[in-house]
């Protein structure tokens, strides 16, 4: 603020500087957070043709099985010894929807057996993650239930 000369008394101005510059830096957080949010854990595929695309949102999870056997739910490691209880406390407890998410090159033995651990929990409705065959950039998508 400042005075005048004339009768006008005190002259009232904004600065926005600080506002600005606050709002650059939030800017830039965001911009290098955000795609470290949707990396999530790296899986090979299978290619199919009839897909729908995986729900945005935070009502389900997705349960990964990498090339090497490794669990993971979300983002997060599971030991295949714990997957009963985390699924019973993430899944179940809280009614989410759970997709399954596996390599194609993981063998058909270790899937099942991740298959019969989410049964016994009383998953009954478990999506399976695919991708589009028609399309070999198409994001992770889900066949019709």
């Amino acid at each position: 603020m400042s005075l005048g000369k004339g009768s006008r008394g005190y002259l009232a101005e904004i600065n926005v500087t600080p506002f600005v510059d606050v709002m650059l830096v939030l800017l830039i957080i965001f911009m290098v957070t955000a795609p470290m949010l949707t990396q999530g854990v790296d899986v090979d595929l299978p290619k199919t043709r009839s897909v729908r695309t995986l729900p945005a949102g935070s009502d389900h999870l997705v349960l990964s099985v990498k090339k090497d056997g490794g669990i993971f739910l979300d983002e997060y490691n599971v030991p295949f010894e714990d997957l009963r209880q985390h699924l019973q406390n993430l899944v179940v407890a809280q009614r989410k929807q759970l997709y399954l998410r596996a390599d194609k090159d993981v063998a058909y033995g270790v899937v099942v057996k991740v298959m019969g651990e989410i049964k016994s929990v009383g998953i009954e409705k478990l999506g399976i993650v695919a991708e589009s065959s028609d399309d070999d950039t198409a994001k992770p998508k889900t066949p019709a239930q």
